[in-house]
């Protein structure tokens, strides 16, 4: 049977892409052996079985033929180890959304996927909020009524927003224009994370502009909320696009790994909007910011005015952060600082993925998954860990105690910014 006969009556809503790599699947079963999910519990059998070979049972119009592919944490590795080139992950992705609309989306879900909605509530009385975030108690009651789990690693809001400093910022008038996408933990609850990444961009002769922006629509496709997602991430293209569109040098630069992927590639494949021109533009001037350093030093472009480091991190690179592509740009950045010492972890995934792991249901999960990364830095002897992805950095620092930050931070610190 053919990508292009009676599979595709059964393929409502997958666009070209995803269905001509359908019947490219061998069930090699490379993807099953590489799933951290399927390997640590029986509640989502593997990506083969709840991707490609579920989807020629999915029939338009008719209910979901697979209910476990709710377990799947969208990592992406699936992908990105098929040697088919099946896109398995954002088959399970499409997946997920016919079954959520089939048996509806808790209020949970539809909370927790907006934190554009979250910050702005939480930030005015950020004390109160982080209170309430770390009070046992409350945390008992949210995970009984909600489901949100009581020890889920959420984080604390940072009482300003990112985008106030920015307005108030007075950079340099002059220089190679960027637009920087910060995201929305940037934006809530790591505000020095974008004072320091405009810091370096500055320092290497940018000129950054900062515009209004919203949330990426990530969480919500990530949860099943696709329609939800598509408004998102197009009021996103619309208020970015217009600050790339006249000037063909200009780039956009973020600091969320998973969002500039949101960006660069998954909004365009998983929620099928490919022929939006301003998201089109926008997926082409993305980068993520250590893909654009390194490229900067590649082409002889980037300071090298580093003072020595002297400290000793663990790195993870993040599924999303490898699903760009890139390599691991952070770990020939790091190389660049004198006294730097840089134990790179190899395990698969720390287990959060976004929103995933704060779900009462798959909270165990998603620390199961996480064991071999946790136990990893706990013997690497690192006193920090770098990673690229905030809600990574968060998950990681839940489960090992351990202090974590953006690569970026080590290269603000070696320029003496």
């Amino acid at each position: 049977m053919t990508a292009g006969g009676n599979v595709s009556a059964g393929m409502t809503g997958i666009d070209e892409l995803l269905r001509g790599s359908l019947d490219h699947c061998v069930k090699c079963t490379i993807c099953e052996t590489q799933c951290p999910v399927s390997n640590v519990t029986p509640l989502f059998p593997g990506p083969k079985y709840a991707g490609p070979q579920a989807e020629r049972y999915r029939v338009g119009g008719e209910p979901s033929v697979e209910w476990s592919v709710d377990y799947c944490s969208g990592c992406g590795i699936c992908s990105m180890s098929c040697p088919q080139g099946v896109k398995i992950a954002e088959i399970n992705a499409q997946a997920r959304h016919k079954l959520k609309r089939e048996h509806g989306i808790p209020l949970r879900d539809r909370l927790i996927t907006r934190p554009t909605w979250l910050g702005r509530a939480g930030t005015p009385v950020a004390p109160l909020a982080n209170f309430t975030l770390g009070f046992k108690p409350l945390r008992v009651l949210g995970e009984k009524t909600l489901g949100v789990h009581r020890n889920g690693p959420a984080p604390k809001f940072a009482g300003r927003r990112f985008s106030r400093w920015a307005r108030g910022h007075s950079g340099p008038g002059t220089g190679r224009r960027i637009v920087y996408f910060h995201g929305c933990g940037t934006e809530y609850y790591e505000p020095w994370e974008g004072q320091k990444i405009v810091e370096i961009l500055e320092h290497n002769g940018f000129r950054v502009e900062v515009p209004k922006q919203d949330c990426c629509g990530l969480p919500l496709q990530s949860s099943g909320l696709f329609d939800d997602a598509r408004k998102v991430v197009l009021r996103l293209a619309r208020a970015l696009a217009p600050h790339v569109r006249d000037d063909p040098d200009t780039i956009i630069v973020g600091n969320a790994t998973s969002c500039t992927l949101m960006l660069k590639r998954e909004a365009r494949e998983i929620l099928g909007i490919e022929g939006d021109p301003d998201l089109k533009l926008v997926s082409e001037r993305t980068y993520d910011i250590c893909e654009l350093l390194l490229e900067l030093h590649d082409r002889g472009e980037l300071k090298t005015d580093f003072r020595p480091v002297d400290e000793h991190i663990a790195y993870h690179a993040p599924c999303q952060q490898q699903g760009h592509y890139i390599g691991k740009p952070a770990l020939e950045l790091f190389a660049l600082i004198p006294g730097l010492e840089v134990s790179e972890m190899n395990a698969r995934c720390c287990g959060i993925a976004g929103t995933y792991g704060l779900k009462a249901e798959k909270y165990d999960i998603a620390m199961a998954v996480g064991a071999d990364l946790f136990a990893q830095v706990e013997a690497s002897g690192a006193g920090e860990v770098a990673c690229d992805s905030e809600t990574c950095r968060w998950q990681i620092t839940h489960a090992t105690g351990h202090k974590s930050a953006h690569p970026i931070d080590y290269l603000h610190r070696a320029y003496g910014l």
